[in-house]
């Protein structure tokens, strides 16, 4: 178990899509801002499955992704990670592994070191051809879930630092 980091922020997505860049780009964004002590931010690009293996023994993992739902460009999405795993993972290969059978690996794999609190952020696309920017409402609404994510990130670290 990693004492130091609290809380991990992993963006996930494909740099090279458009809007499907919006979870390593809020990383990098955040990174550039400067994050507090005890938080880790990790560029989890297409990499599910090492997604799963930095989550070991981090009491409070958050995934941000972008996501294709039929709804309004730029809307955000919250879900409690729980409810976001994909098992069973049989039939799943590696091009085709995401965040969610990352979840699922990560509960199977890391046992009792698999954290008991994950959060995903999802931002609806607009759209994901090759070498595209991130779209202007998929790029504002990264700015609001960078800002409501630091709010929360300080409230838990400071429950977290009270309960220790």
């Amino acid at each position: 178990m990693n004492d130091s980091v609290r809380v991990l922020i992993v963006g996930c997505g494909n740099l090279l899509r458009g809007d499907d860049a919006v979870g390593p780009i809020l990383v990098r964004h955040l990174w550039d801002r400067g994050v507090p002590h005890g938080v880790r931010c990790a560029d989890g690009g297409t990499g599910g499955m090492d997604v799963g293996f930095q989550m070991r023994g981090v009491p409070h993992v958050i995934i941000v992704d972008a996501c294709r739902s039929g709804s309004e460009p730029g809307a955000i999405f919250r879900l409690d990670g729980r409810d976001a795993e994909t098992p069973p993972l049989a039939g799943v290969n590696l091009h085709a592994f995401r965040w969610d059978h990352a979840l699922a690996f990560a509960r199977w794999a890391l046992k009792e070191d698999y954290p008991p609190r994950i959060d995903v952020w999802l931002i609806e696309g607009a759209q994901f051809d090759p070498g595209a920017p991130l779209s202007p409402a998929i790029d504002a609404a990264m700015h609001r879930v960078a800002d409501l994510l630091m709010q929360e990130v300080d409230a838990a670290i400071a429950v977290q630092e009270a309960v220790s």
